[in-house]
C-alpha cells in the first residue's frame, strides 16, 4: 500500500509554517511516499512551489491535492 501526503496551506492569519519542507519531502519520497503540496503552501516560509518541485512533490491546486 502506497503511501500519500498532502501538504496544505495554512488558512490561519499571520500563520508562517509550512509542514514540509523541500528537504522533507525528499526524505519521505526515498522511504516510497508520494507527495502533494497545496500551491502556495511554502510562501509564508520562503518556500516557492517551484522548490517543491524540484524535490519530487506534486504541486496544485487544493481540491487536487487532496
Amino acid at each position: 500500500m502506497a503511501l500519500r501526503i498532502a501538504v496544505l496551506r495554512e488558512t490561519a492569519p499571520d500563520e508562517a509554517r509550512v509542514a514540509a519542507t523541500p528537504e522533507t519531502v525528499r526524505k519521505l519520497i526515498a522511504l516510497g511516499a508520494t507527495l502533494a503540496v497545496e500551491r502556495g503552501a511554502g510562501l509564508g516560509a520562503g518556500i516557492a512551489d517551484g522548490d517543491y518541485e524540484q524535490a519530487g512533490a506534486q504541486v496544485g491546486e487544493r481540491a487536487g491535492v487532496l
